[in-house]
């Protein structure tokens, strides 16, 4: 059960065990993740953001990148890495708003290739992701300055735990009401550590790739 919604059909007083076991499998991954230098990065963000859009513009910029897609149905987005040359494994969850470790353990068995980056775009949602730990090593979360400059506010878990923050859209900005400086305030009060990232259709997204890149081992 997640902690935020109840999306679970399970009784409440067994959310605590899932998570648990939850935990359990995610430390699995990562060892097979530490074990085969894989870098797996947990990609989040809520629907419509632009975190499929980023990772087409990343794709020449990031070499041995396998992406596996989280969403309720359907395979759209599975179909649109293929096509820019990125190989994708879609996972389709039904009603569940979030992906959970066992989901990635499952289709890490569909995998002929151990790939040198993996990331797991997450079923669009700022809430539930945020409490299971799928074995990542680090945590992206998009946000697009149509949703409004007080996400990090109303959603302070996701943006707590994560390792870098996204501004994406940054091309409309003339067209919404949205504070970049509020936004980034918000952020920083939540996670000081949090890297942060600005694109939209003019900005670079090199640095963004440079940072992942980076942390491969």
């Amino acid at each position: 059960m997640c902690r935020d919604c109840g999306c679970s059909s399970q009784p409440e007083d067994h959310s605590d065990v899932l998570l648990a076991r939850n935990d359990h499998q995610a430390q699995h991954n990562r060892h097979h993740f530490d074990h085969s230098h894989t870098l797996c990065i947990n990609l989040m963000g809520a629907p419509g953001c632009g975190k499929t859009r980023m990772l087409e513009r990343m794709a020449p910029e990031l070499e041995g990148l396998l992406v596996v897609e989280g969403d309720l149905s359907g395979e759209l987005d599975a179909q649109r890495m293929r096509r820019v040359g990125i190989p994708a494994i879609q996972i389709q969850t039904g009603q569940a708003c979030h992906l959970d470790a066992h989901m990635v353990h499952e289709a890490l068995h569909q995998l002929d290739d151990t790939p040198r980056l993996l990331i797991v775009e997450n079923v669009g949602n700022l809430a539930c992701p945020a409490d299971f730990d799928l074995g990542e090593h680090l945590r992206v979360v998009a946000v697009s300055v149509t949703e409004g400059d007080t996400k990090p506010e109303k959603y302070p878990a996701i943006f707590a735990g994560a390792d870098a923050v996204v501004l994406t859209k940054l091309d409309l900005l003339p067209h919404v009401r949205f504070s970049v400086e509020s936004f980034w305030h918000r952020v920083k009060a939540l996670n000081p550590s949090a890297h942060t990232f600005e694109i939209g259709a003019d900005q670079d997204i090199a640095p963004l790739a440079t940072w992942i890149k980076n942390n491969i081992t």
